[in-house]
Parts: structure tokens; C-alpha cells; sequence
């Protein structure tokens, strides 16, 4: 009985041997048949196999980032291989391999902040910003997330944000050039809402009951201030113009010292136009 057991052990040894060695076989020569099988996958990127252990291991990479995947054959075949560098954003922001998330897998500042700037620009739902765009090396969160971490600071009890067009009026490229971090407080002091003004110049409006124009602005406390009527547009707009330079320059004698020198130079230079 024992003999019979032994005889059958090797036997059983014998069998497993040669199903492996067929096994390994097989490997070598889908190794051989599928290094550089190439697939177009779902993301629409082009990828192709460069190296190949077996079925459930191997390794793709992306034709045009060069992105190496581990990954198997299956999700190769089907076209399911991701790549972190595919535009995943609107179909134009590329988060890649840096890290979004903190330990709580919840979204960072530098990603709120990227992430924000592409819904204004590329959805569609903000008329104020239908011509504005990102800049190609913005697009790219990797690249936007340095320039962050270098220039984002924090003023307590103030909200700060991202600004790209008080440094240059009129920019709609968000860009490192053009962009730059700002107070809430002061953001604001910038917000033209042409969408929504009307026929008439920033501050001033038409009174049909008093029939003149008037002028209004918020003050330095962010308090409506009904500056006064006048019976032509210049004259209210210029009003205007005066009230509004000077309420910038005060509230940037205010943060001076907390904020960059140049947005604190840019407020003080700061000229409100009629086209603004």
C-alpha cells in the first residue's frame, strides 16, 4: 500500500512537472506573439504591450506621454488600460500622476482651486468667462500645483483667491504671467459683471422716475454708496470713476504689507475706464 502511495506521488510529481513545463511553454509563446500588440483603448489612447510574463501580468505603454501601465491581458484587449495623462477635465485638464487627495481622499486646495478655474472656463455655465481659457502648461494640474504651492499665501480671516486680470485688465488667460493670488475683499473691488449691466456704463444706472442718471458704488466697508444724479452718462460715469479709484487705493493702503508688492502697485495705478 505504501509502495502504491509512493509510485503515485511520483507520478502525480511527474504530471505536474509537464503541465508546468507545457505551461511555461504557452507563456513563451504568447510572449513572443503579443510583445508589441498594440490596441487603441477606450480614452483614446493609443498603447502597446512591451512586456509580457503572463496573462494577468503585464506591461503597457502609452504611445504619445510614454506612461507605463502594469495591467492584464484581458483589460489590454478590451481596450481598458487608463492613463493618468489622458485629458480627463472637461476633455482638457490632465491630472497625471500627481497626488489630488489628501489621507482622507478628499480633494486638496491646489486641486479645488485647478479644478475650479476649468469649470469657469470650459462648461459653459458662466457667461463672464465664455472667451476665457487656460493657458497649455496650466493644463496640466502637475504644473499649476507648483506655481500654487509658491505663490498661494493666507491672510487670516480672509478668503483668498485666484485672479487673472487685475495685474492685466482685460486678460482672459489664466496663465503664471497673468494670474495671481488675491483677498476676496479685493477681488471683488474688480467684478464687472458686464453680463448683467446693461446698456450703461459700471456704476451708473437710468432713473425714469427722477429722469437722470446716477452713479453708485460700495465703500471701503462694501456698503452701497448712492454717489449722485446726473443728466448725462459722462458725467455720472466720471463720478463713478473718481469714487472708485480712490475706494481701491484706500483699501489697499489697508492690506499693505500682507499682500504681493505687485498687487499692492497695481491698486494704487489702478484706472477705471468707461469700457471697463
Amino acid at each position: 500500500m505504501w509502495v502504491l502511495q509512493k509510485l503515485r506521488g511520483v507520478a502525480t510529481q511527474k504530471s505536474w512537472r509537464k503541465i508546468m513545463g507545457v505551461s511555461k511553454e504557452i507563456c513563451k509563446q504568447q510572449a513572443l506573439t503579443r510583445l508589441g500588440e498594440t490596441r487603441i483603448m477606450s480614452c483614446g489612447e493609443i498603447a502597446f504591450i512591451i512586456e509580457y510574463i503572463n496573462a494577468t501580468n503585464i506591461k503597457v505603454q502609452f504611445k504619445t506621454t510614454k506612461e507605463i501601465v502594469n495591467t492584464t491581458y484581458l483589460i489590454f484587449i478590451n481596450g481598458n488600460v487608463k492613463s493618468h495623462f489622458t485629458p480627463s477635465v472637461y476633455g482638457v485638464g490632465i491630472v497625471g500622476l500627481e497626488k489630488a487627495t489628501d489621507i482622507n481622499n478628499k480633494n486638496i486646495n491646489s486641486y479645488r482651486c485647478w479644478h475650479s478655474m476649468l469649470t469657469r472656463c470650459y462648461t459653459g455655465k458662466y457667461p463672464d468667462y465664455e472667451d476665457c481659457s487656460v493657458c497649455d502648461e496650466w493644463l496640466f494640474y502637475s504644473n499649476f500645483k507648483k506655481w500654487y504651492d509658491n505663490n498661494f499665501y493666507y491672510i487670516e480671516g480672509r478668503k483668498t483667491e485666484l485672479d487673472k486680470d487685475i495685474l492685466f485688465k482685460g486678460n482672459r488667460i489664466y496663465s503664471p504671467l497673468n494670474c495671481i493670488f488675491t483677498p476676496k475683499r479685493i477681488n471683488i473691488l474688480f467684478v464687472t459683471r458686464k453680463s448683467k449691466r446693461g446698456l450703461y456704463p459700471i456704476g451708473v444706472h437710468w432713473s425714469k422716475q427722477k429722469r437722470k442718471y446716477f452713479s453708485q458704488c460700495r465703500d471701503d466697508n462694501n456698503k452701497t454708496v448712492l454717489i449722485g444724479g446726473f443728466n448725462n452718462v459722462k458725467d455720472a460715469f466720471m463720478a463713478y470713476k473718481k469714487y472708485k479709484e480712490n475706494i481701491i487705493k484706500i483699501i489697499a493702503e489697508k492690506y499693505k504689507g500682507q499682500i504681493p508688492t505687485k498687487l499692492y502697485e497695481t491698486m494704487i495705478r489702478y484706472t477705471v475706464s468707461i469700457t471697463d
